[in-house]
């Protein structure tokens, strides 16, 4: 008899996942991951004007595991390192040519509503159709459940949610302008991030490829 092929261990993400958007038309998400199988890390995705779609990430394990899920058309081992700062409420990220600054606001009206809902019925997979349909009518474009690249099934669990309320950003020497709505949206995944600039707190369960 042929022995069974190992199981494949759900994998959880757990921090926090920025969408911005910039006035030349560059959007950003950075996602900030403070426990994961891989421990902490952090991986920055940038969508630019001309919809070229890429990956920074710090080592190779990371890039293994995003690229499993969503689609690129380059993607860079690089330096990345996000300072969140409380007392300024601020974000300093640093990816390769990517240099970043996040002010975060208030608490968003969807963070507020989020705080309603006991943290095992968003995140459980059975009521993941639920939240599912209901996170679409709040916010047009955003997902919480799907199939990544793979054919992985993944599950977004969000937790809070704060608006960003000010950017300064460049690529390189290029300074890419002020905060703009992440519009249109990012392309990576079966998922935009929210078109209004945000900071969401969310645990992400991953299933094992079919």
């Amino acid at each position: 008899m042929t022995p069974a092929a190992p199981r494949v261990p759900t994998v959880v993400l757990d921090g926090h996942i920025a969408g911005v958007g910039t006035a030349q038309g560059t959007r950003l998400v950075v996602g900030r991951w403070r426990r994961s199988p891989l421990g902490g890390f952090t991986d920055v995705m940038v969508e630019r004007a001309d919809g070229t779609r890429t990956l920074l990430a710090g080592r190779d394990d990371v890039v293994d595991l995003v690229t499993r899920l969503y689609t690129f058309d380059t993607v860079h081992v690089v330096d990345v390192r996000v300072v969140a700062d409380a007392a300024t409420r601020t974000w300093s990220v640093v990816a390769g040519p990517l240099h970043a600054r996040l002010v975060l606001g208030r608490r968003t009206r969807v963070g507020a509503l989020l705080g309603l809902v006991p943290a095992a019925v968003v995140g459980a997979r059975a009521s993941a159709g639920l939240v599912d349909a209901v996170a679409r009518t709040l916010v047009p474009g955003v997902r919480t459940r799907g199939r990544g690249a793979d054919g992985s099934w993944e599950v977004y669990a969000a937790r809070d949610q704060h608006a960003v309320v000010g950017l300064a950003a460049r690529w390189g020497d290029k300074d890419l302008g002020g905060l703009r709505r992440v519009e249109p949206p990012v392309r990576f995944g079966f998922s935009s991030v929210p078109a209004s600039p945000s900071v969401t707190a969310v645990r992400v369960a991953i299933g094992p490829p079919p």
